[in-house]
């Protein structure tokens, strides 16, 4: 008789129930099943229905337990009873933190609304929080983009009406050459990494120009190493050599570009500016007539070449630019540490694939202009960028270069190239512009961020300073359309341009990582006046965790961890969209909190009935919304258009429709989201396709169709120039004309960065970016990621390391002329020859984040946050400038430049900061899943 095996459950099942919702690990928003086992969490995978990752899970999203379970969670409100920094709090009640709340704000809204500073830092609620600050009066509000990347955001929505990454994606079922500039590899890393694995499994190549080889890069079929600061240089020398061989899109860039535009040539206040006919349209000369025609009348053919009394097409001032010497690759091979014959084959191979392997997809569509075309053609070349190129003084210009690449071989919006995301395309003209005017007791007249079209939208008072506690949309940062959180405190505390009274801060860690100039953020933080008063007298925090930045505040309302809120991504915010449907998200508590927490948004709401807020309150005087669920319902911004898209009305109204009670169950049955797709014809070419107008406008993206032409040449960037020249009744302080004459140059161009300057003495680039496996510095404390990242050396590269003759285990002191760090080192072969780089928010202050003291991300762990100021070195000039692009304000984190001496081992990175008392208790030393030892 055989013997007999005994029967083995190799898959036993994990969970008695699955609850689907969306991650919060990084900014992919990624769907997961979250599997339950008597009523605890028990194991996160990846949802196979959801749009975005298609079942698929990073390291993050699969330890996203560890941030529900970790020691570090805030447990109930706290009030400081000790000195900022001591760490000394006692818990308080809700009623008691809001009524403090309250008793702080109500005051200065009624007589000095801009004296509350309400930031945000990486909370995907934008949409609520602005709309908060704007009910509330104050014209100091915004998110953490401006230390982050509103260069890469900001330069493409100027060039062409969207950009890369939640704007946009490659087209990976039919691109055959992707190129990756300077991403971070933490943002959208599971689309990235399946797009990735597509295309190779088809033959095509990757491409990865970036100073440092790791993550996506390391698996590109080639490597350019390219040196930091010089990608915009790069880049416009690619287009010098596919403008001198002839290999761009001339049809592309006359029926969809403003290269056909007649630039005016008129000496006086409209010279530079696009010419327009008496309706205000944009001037071409057609082919077919030789005469002026506006640029979307029916069979109009713009002639790229032509003149008109002494009028150029823009195409004609952007070959002249372009094709100048300074951009050969011969003349940048140096700055750009890639040589001239790599240059030129790039740009061959950009110009092979695009030309000669061009696809063609048997699709009729109609455009703007009413001509119908059988085909779409494409250029299957695709690109993506984040913040690698971003984080410069030049950064704006550099994305806008990257798009103008694009642009040229006809690689937006086609078949194989780079794909908007609903709800864009959408151009600068259709964004709101900044509103900064301050009413006590009143609304502010409008949303505070947006797109300046010229010095008339910038956000000033009468007497010409700024009216943000930021400087946002000043003279020193025009068209900074993320705000500038990084520079809150530091103007905060000098009172320039005005002091405020309350900072209200949301996850943002401006104590520790998320700060340039650590150590004297922090003593501003702590300053005092000659009274005795704090500088900045009242801070309010809120978060999950017990970071940094927690030890500073005054007020502590606590907030829940991903799992035990709402939340909604939504189209009117950052949604979850691909390039073939429109799609949106919710998080939902599928758990309760097991501490005295409350989600953010819903105590916002609280606490703007309590002030009255307009549209917090009915007539009556009673909250409207009983907490951020009833809102996400209930809330419309345009008649019958809210934070959710799907099941709208009775159910089955998209986009538009009456709120429906039952939204929220909808989506929860449906997987935590909704997708709606794009009309096949609509599908390609949307910003010129009637089709996919005509589908935006019916689901509410757009009140009307939008088409419009990319502005290869900014006009808004040429009005500024014409004011620094002495044109307009809006001047610039005199010190900022040349440089905003030099910046503001409406093609896209290259400078050096601001940190070379004066850099003799700091030859070497430092650079920090993110790792996959970790996001801002909530990832850092998690139990099961720090197995991985713990520790973070600085990796040097060949040459330097035999320069300085390191050897494994050594140590070195890196100094820039802000400050210096003594840290552990490692080799790194993929790397530029002059760059050192490490990972970012590896390093922790002890205290914090529930760690141990000895954690070795506090011992062994560091940040070059310390190495970085806001302000560069002084010039002698009696000024001092911001470290930042001055189109944007976005902080010049990469600019950095400094020196490395070899010294012995240590046993402690320096700088270190006393350890900060915590108010959260002990971790357990032991943590298992159902209980804790």
């Amino acid at each position: 008789m055989p013997y007999r095996q005994p029967a083995l459950d190799l898959s036993p099942p994990v969970s008695d129930e699955v609850r689907k919702t969306t991650c919060y690990m990084c900014a992919c928003r990624c769907g997961i099943n979250v599997h339950m086992k008597d009523g605890k969490l028990a194991y996160i995978e990846g949802n196979r229905d959801h749009p975005v990752n298609r079942g698929v899970l990073c390291a993050k999203g699969s330890s996203g337990i560890m941030q529900v379970t970790a020691p570090s969670r805030l447990r109930a409100p706290l009030k400081r009873v000790g000195p900022r920094g001591s760490g000394e709090f006692e818990e308080i009640s809700w009623e008691e933190a809001l009524q403090t709340a309250t008793s702080w704000l109500k005051p200065l809204r009624e007589t000095a609304p801009e004296k509350l500073a309400f930031f945000t830092g990486r909370d995907q609620s934008q949409s609520f929080t602005s709309w908060w600050a704007q009910s509330y009066g104050t014209p100091n509000y915004a998110a953490h983009g401006g230390f982050c990347s509103v260069n890469m955001a900001a330069g493409g929505i100027y060039t062409i009406g969207g950009a890369f990454w939640e704007f946009g994606q490659p087209d990976w079922d039919h691109t055959k050459l992707f190129l990756l500039f300077g991403v971070a590899e933490d943002h959208d890393s599971n689309p990235i990494k399946m797009g990735i694995g597509k295309i190779k499994t088809r033959g095509a190549k990757v491409i990865g120009i970036n100073p440092i080889r790791s993550g996506y890069n390391a698996v590109a079929d080639d490597w350019y190493g390219v040196t930091p600061g010089s990608d915009g240089l790069l880049i416009l020398s690619l287009i010098h050599e596919l403008l001198k061989a002839g290999k761009v899109d001339l049809d592309y860039l006359a029926q969809f570009t403003n290269a056909g535009c007649l630039v005016n040539a008129t000496e006086g206040s409209e010279k530079g500016l696009l010419l327009r006919d008496s309706a205000g349209e944009l001037l071409v000369i057609d082919r077919v007539t030789g005469e002026p025609a506006a640029y979307d009348k029916a069979g109009v053919r713009p002639d790229l070449g032509a003149s008109w009394n002494g009028h150029r097409t823009v195409f004609q001032h952007m070959a002249e630019k372009y094709l100048s010497p300074y951009y050969a690759p011969e003349a940048v091979a140096e700055r750009t540490g890639i040589t001239a014959a790599r240059i030129k084959g790039l740009a061959a191979e950009i110009a092979r694939v695009a030309f000669e392997e061009a696809i063609e997809l048997r699709q009729p569509w109609t455009d703007f202009r009413g001509e119908r075309h059988e085909v779409m053609v494409g250029r299957p070349v695709s690109m993506h960028s984040m913040r690698g190129i971003s984080a410069h003084s030049n950064g704006f210009q550099t994305a806008r270069a990257l798009h103008l690449l694009q642009v040229l071989i006809g690689s937006v919006e086609t078949p194989g190239g780079f794909r908007f995301k609903p709800p864009y395309p959408k151009p600068a003209t259709a964004h709101p512009v900044p509103h900064c005017k301050v009413t006590p007791g009143a609304p502010l007249d409008g949303p505070h961020l947006g797109y300046p079209q010229g010095p008339e939208h910038l956000a000033l008072k009468e007497d010409g300073t700024p009216a943000r506690i930021d400087k946002a949309f000043s003279w020193e940062a025009p068209l900074s359309a993320h705000g500038l959180m990084h520079m809150v405190i530091s103007n905060a505390h000098a009172g320039v341009p005005y002091r405020i009274d309350t900072l209200l801060l949301y996850m943002a860690n401006m104590a520790w990582n998320s700060t340039m100039n650590t150590r004297q953020v922090i003593e501003m933080l702590t300053d005092k006046g000659e009274g005795g008063e704090y500088v900045i007298p009242r801070i309010i925090y809120s978060d999950a965790y017990s970071s940094e930045m927690v030890a500073y505040a005054d007020l502590i309302l606590p907030d829940t961890t991903y799992l035990e809120r709402h939340d909604c991504i939504s189209l009117l915010d950052r949604p979850i969209c691909e390039a073939d449907a429109a799609a949106d998200a919710i998080r939902w508590p599928v758990i309760e909190p097991d501490r005295n927490v409350r989600g953010f948004q819903s105590v916002m709401l609280d606490l703007g009935a309590r002030l009255g807020l307009p549209g917090m309150v009915g007539e009556d005087g009673a909250a409207k919304y009983k907490d951020y669920a009833d809102y996400i319902v209930r809330h419309e911004r345009r008649p019958g258009v809210g934070p959710l898209a799907g099941f709208r009305g009775n159910g089955e109204d998209v986009g538009r429709g009456a709120p429906n009670p039952e939204q929220l169950q909808r989506y929860i049955d449906n997987g935590g989201f909704f997708a709606t797709h794009v009309p096949e014809e609509g599908l390609y070419y949307k910003p010129w396709n009637r089709a996919y107008q005509d589908w935006a406008v019916t689901i509410g993206l757009y009140d009307k169709p939008l088409p419009y032409l990319f502005s290869v040449y900014s006009e808004p960037m040429r009005r500024f120039q014409l004011a620094a020249e002495g044109h307009g009744d809006r001047q610039p302080p005199d010190h900022l004309r040349d440089q905003i004459k030099s910046a503001m140059d409406p093609l896209p161009a290259w400078y050096p960065p601001f940190g070379d300057a004066g850099a003799g003495e700091y030859p070497i680039h430092a650079l920090t970016q993110r790792p996959m496996a970790m996001y801002h510095s909530w990832g850092t404390q998690n139990a099961w990621l720090r197995q991985i990242h713990g520790r973070n050396p600085l990796y040097l590269p060949e040459a330097i390391w035999r320069e300085h003759g390191f050897a494994e285990g050594d140590w070195a002191k890196v100094t820039s002329p802000h400050g210096s760090i003594t840290v552990p080192v490692a080799l790194m072969a993929g790397l530029n020859s002059k760059t050192i780089w490490t990972w970012n928010a590896i390093g922790k202050r002890k205290g914090a984040w529930a760690l141990e003291p000895d954690a070795p991300e506090a011992t062994k762990g560091f940040l070059l946050n310390h190495l970085i100021h806001e302000l560069l070195p002084p010039k002698g000039d009696g000024l001092r400038w911001a470290n930042s692009d001055p189109v944007t304000g976005q902080a010049a984190w990469f600019d950095l430049r400094v020196k490395i001496e070899r010294v012995p081992p240590q046993e402690q990175t320096s700088p270190d900061f006393p350890v900060i008392k915590s108010p959260v208790p002990k971790a357990p030393k032991n943590r298992l899943w159902g209980g804790e030892k």
